[in-house]
């Protein structure tokens, strides 16, 4: 009995989920950075700050209409017109402001009387007018190092006239252990996730043996999927902790008790439960940190959440960190399961809440974070 329960994974205690990501933040270091052309960067995190020249280099207007001289407005309305001695030059959006002028009063608020122009309308100087600089100041940045490019962000650079960006972008393997329909999908959510979120993933085919791919593994972080917990095929737990540093195994996340983390050298190895609803709770909570680790997003991104009302009460296990998935109701959302999540809670659930370890659950008309599912 002794020799046959040597061969058994055991969870010896689970790791508080805070623990693994104090963990995680202080062995996963930052990839290297690497250049990019500006439409290739989406989801990428910046490695250093974007900065720009200055745009424009001169005031430009910002609509079609009248260039003048604010101050001979004031006082203006329209049953006290104001005569403008010196006339407006007519100008169009992008055009340079002439010298003398510092707005562009839009073609209404002017008009003709006994031959010369009068302005029916106060215009306050810089009414109308792009100033030098304003699209870009050489002073601040477009955005920082370890913001994550989004489409607005490609969209403003490659019209300022930047063509490349500084990015770090991990390299993270996706190991499926088997070929089981729960572990292939989780295998296929994961890598989309990656890439969405700036990485670049490798799903490796279903079969493969995790020494031999650390053996020859030359991305920045390992993540398998299968093989935790205690039956007679699994073995990664055991093959992490013989071939390279075992750091963890068993986090205090429901559902995902019997993940694992670990370290070949420098590059950091996460193990994932079999089951889709577990391998999708610990990726949110730790497989992400470490993606925005190794991308150099300082804490982790913060992740969108929206502020809602708990429909009825929510009863958590104190020293366990619990995934949710809730079901929005007009303004208010309702918990559909716990620890196990079944497969028609994830496709009826609008999102998700992370109930803490130090917490017994929510009462009824509590305010909880949702956030949104990859």
């Amino acid at each position: 009995m002794a020799a046959a329960s040597e061969t058994i994974q055991m969870i010896s205690r689970l790791t508080p989920l805070s623990d693994v990501i104090a963990t995680v933040d202080l062995r996963v270091k930052t990839v290297t950075p690497r250049t990019l052309e500006v439409a290739a960067a989406a989801g990428r995190a910046l490695a250093i700050d974007a900065m720009a020249p200055p745009r424009p280099t001169a005031a430009l207007a910002l609509i079609d209409g009248w260039a003048l001289a604010a101050d001979a407005t004031l006082g203006a309305a329209a049953r006290n017109p104001r005569p403008l001695f010196h006339p407006p030059q007519r100008i169009e959006a992008g055009q340079p402001l002439p010298p003398d002028a510092d707005a562009v009063a839009p073609f209404h608020a002017v008009r003709s009387a006994n031959g010369l122009a009068e302005v029916i309308a106060i215009i306050n100087p810089g009414e109308g007018v792009l100033p030098a600089g304003g699209d870009s100041d050489p002073q601040i940045p477009l955005r920082r190092a370890g913001d994550r490019m989004r489409m607005t962000d490609l969209a403003a650079f490659a019209a300022i006239g930047l063509s490349r960006v500084t990015v770090r972008e991990p390299r993270i393997r996706v190991l499926p252990l088997r070929g089981s329909s729960f572990i292939v999908a989780a295998a296929r959510l994961l890598a989309h996730d990656i890439e969405r979120r700036g990485g670049a993933a490798k799903l490796d085919d279903t079969g493969r043996d995790l020494a031999t791919v650390l053996a020859s593994e030359s991305a920045d972080a390992i993540v398998v999927i299968g093989g935790t917990g205690s039956g007679r095929n699994d073995t990664c737990v055991h093959t992490m902790a013989r071939e390279c540093e075992l750091a963890v195994h068993g986090i205090a996340l429901a559902p995902g008790e019997t993940a694992a983390l670990g370290f070949a050298g420098p590059r950091p190895l996460l193990l994932l439960p079999g089951r889709l609803d577990a391998a999708l709770a610990v990726w949110l909570t730790v497989g992400r940190r470490i993606q925005d680790r190794l991308a150099g997003i300082p804490g982790g991104e913060r992740q969108l959440s929206e502020p809602l009302t708990l429909s009825r009460k929510l009863t958590s296990t104190v020293g366990l960190a619990e995934i949710v998935p809730v079901r929005r109701i007009q303004d208010a959302v309702e918990p559909l399961a716990a620890k196990y999540l079944p497969l028609s809670a994830l496709t009826r659930s609008d999102g998700w809440i992370l109930v803490p370890a130090e917490s017994d659950g929510y009462a009824e008309g509590d305010v909880v974070q949702v956030r949104p599912w990859p």
